[in-house]
């Protein structure tokens, strides 16, 4: 605190009569109300920043336990409180406003920032420099840190109070001042703010200029990430519950400052099993804002992936409709996956890349196997994992490859990951690279090799090993076969998962959701009995397809047992064969 201010506290502590003191009138607070001030304002002085309201009441009046005068004075406690000159420490989400006199009686009060700022400068009026164009950028990021903080402030104060409390409108009139001031310095200033002339150029919206600035803010002060949190976000720019629903689009995956890749945010499994998003400003535009006059190498124009898969004509582009909390899996399996998926986190591969495991310049990388029998959701959890990490995934058939490339095999395998590379780094994007059906790769090789089909699948599987050991970024490679499982290959991917069939339980939750919600079922479906048979997820969806197309033609489209006990038979004798395809939804 500078000597110049210290007038302002010590006029409040030791004036006789408190009314005198210099800083009364910015209070608006009665004498007795001033008085349980000055008391808390001594015990901080004294080291003591926190007590009860109940110790406040009973030491400031002097009473005795057995004398209940002291219930009288609550009020008071809620009048400052409301004035916003200390701070209730409450585990209660009800407004402070909203708790009646018993509930904040043993609960504990400390002077708020508004009041010590009272002590220290006189006053809370904010001090606006002289009106003048901005010199640089971050002279003109100052001004919208301190509106952040603002906000940030506001939202706090939402809170615990309503809008109509003092320290709100307070808090409010000095935010319309700093809005006005930067309005009129952009006005003075020739040349626009890098960041400004960002905002601009993309039409960001005042509450998505907020979310930016808030993200930019977090950037450069390197603190402990509050800012990121979505609902911190949104309880920024919302002045009610409504406004907090209605703002949630504002980050959701087809909002526009994610579709226009100018903010990006990260999945964490939480400690209570659910999942969090943690907001941050995307590299190439935090890179232009912070060096905005750096010399930057001439970057290569990003390509659209879809345009870049049609020309490659080798890859399908696939557009992952669920993500893994959709998907039903085997307890077992789930478990590995959501192992997977923490190692995945950008904290966890930081952490990596600090203890030297990782490569700083890498990103998020991982070669896992899926195995087991088909139908057990396989190809379906692949495309659910690539929709949680939110990235695209392209799909290779490897079951074409002998067809497809007849003679040029091996040449054509090292094109698949050369393809890939070039597509990756044209599109600036790290889609994940789904294998399906790898038997023939991951198969054991001849030893023998007498024949030249042999030694062409050897070769084959041998540039097929070179280029997983140097693969960088996600890979999933999905068989249902491991029996003739080449054991060089099982050291080449990090994570091999057996995909188990479905178990009664399981069964149960898939009849459930494959079912359509809006067809009419007869009261004789009984989805246990159905559940009895030993189906795997497609061929549960296989059968439920099959007897649709079938119940759709009948003058009474209703869904019997017999229709679906019909398809069971059919399916388990082998008249439809079995679809590859997977729709394991939860």
């Amino acid at each position: 605190m500078q000597e110049g201010s210290l007038k302002y506290l010590m006029g409040f502590l030791q004036s006789e009569d408190i009314s005198k003191a210099e800083i009364f009138g910015q209070l608006k607070s009665s004498k007795e109300e001033a008085e349980i001030l000055r008391f808390l304002t001594k015990e901080y002085l004294n080291g003591s920043s926190e007590m009860t309201v109940y110790d406040l009441l009973m030491t400031v009046y002097e009473t005795k336990e057995e004398d209940f005068s002291y219930v009288e004075k609550i009020p008071l406690i809620k009048n400052i409180l409301h004035q916003g000159w200390i701070i209730l420490h409450t585990f209660h989400h009800t407004k402070t406003n909203e708790l009646s006199q018993l509930e904040i009686l043993h609960l504990s009060v400390s002077l708020s920032t508004s009041f010590l700022k009272i002590l220290e400068n006189g006053n809370l009026d904010l001090v606006m420099p002289e009106i003048k164009a901005y010199e640089d950028n971050l002279e003109y990021l100052q001004d919208q840190f301190f509106r952040v903080d603002l906000y940030q402030n506001l939202a706090i104060i939402r809170q615990s109070y309503d809008q109509s409390s003092p320290n709100y409108k307070r808090v409010r009139h000095k935010l319309t001042m700093l809005e006005h001031q930067i309005e009129q310095r952009l006005k003075e200033t020739k040349e626009t703010p890098k960041v400004e002339e960002y905002m601009k150029t993309n039409k960001l919206e005042d509450k998505e200029r907020i979310i930016f600035l808030a993200l930019l803010k977090e950037e450069y002060s390197s603190t402990d990430e509050n800012l990121r949190d979505m609902n911190t976000l949104i309880e920024m720019v919302s002045m009610d519950e409504y406004e907090k629903i209605k703002n949630r689009s504002l980050l959701e995956e087809n909002s526009g400052l994610i579709e226009k890749q100018i903010i990006d945010y990260d999945e964490v499994l939480t400690a209570f099993g659910g999942i969090s998003r943690s907001f941050f400003i995307s590299e190439d535009v935090l890179s232009d804002i912070i060096h905005p006059t750096a010399k930057k190498e001439k970057k290569s124009k990003k390509i659209r992936l879809d345009v870049l898969v049609k020309e490659q004509d080798i890859f399908e582009l696939v557009e992952p409709k669920t993500t893994l909390s959709d998907v039903i899996l085997h307890p077992k399996t789930r478990e590995m996956l959501d192992t997977i998926m923490k190692q995945m986190d950008k904290t966890v591969a930081n952490r990596l890349k600090d203890w030297g495991i990782k490569d700083k310049k890498s990103g998020m990388e991982a070669k896992i196997l899926f195995h087991g029998h088909p139908g057990t959701g396989k190809t379906m959890t692949a495309l659910s994992m690539a929709k949680t990490l939110k990235k695209q995934i392209v799909s290779f058939d490897c079951s074409k490859i002998l067809s497809m490339y007849i003679g040029e095999s091996e040449k054509n395998v090292r094109k698949i990951f050369d393809s890939y590379k070039d597509i990756a780094t044209k599109s600036k994007s790290d889609p994940v690279l789904l294998l399906n059906e790898a038997d023939q790769f991951l198969s054991s090789r001849t030893t023998s090799a007498a024949s030249s089909a042999d030694k062409m699948h050897n070769q084959m599987q041998n540039i097929f090993l070179e280029q997983i050991e140097s693969f960088d970024g996600i890979l999933i490679a999905t068989t249902n076969l491991l029996e003739t499982f080449d054991q060089a290959f099982s050291r080449r991917f990090n994570y091999k998962i057996k995909f188990e069939k479905p178990n009664l339980e399981q069964r149960k939750q898939l009849w459930h959701k494959m079912i359509p919600t809006n067809a009419e079922v007869a009261d004789d479906v009984s989805i246990d009995a159905l559940s009895q048979h030993d189906l795997t997820g497609g061929q549960i969806n296989l059968i439920v397809k099959n007897t649709a197309f079938k119940v759709a033609t009948k003058e009474e489209p209703i869904f019997t047992q017999s229709d679906f006990l019909e398809s069971v038979k059919k399916e388990i004798s082998g008249t439809f064969g079995e679809d590859a395809t997977v729709g394991f939804l939860s």
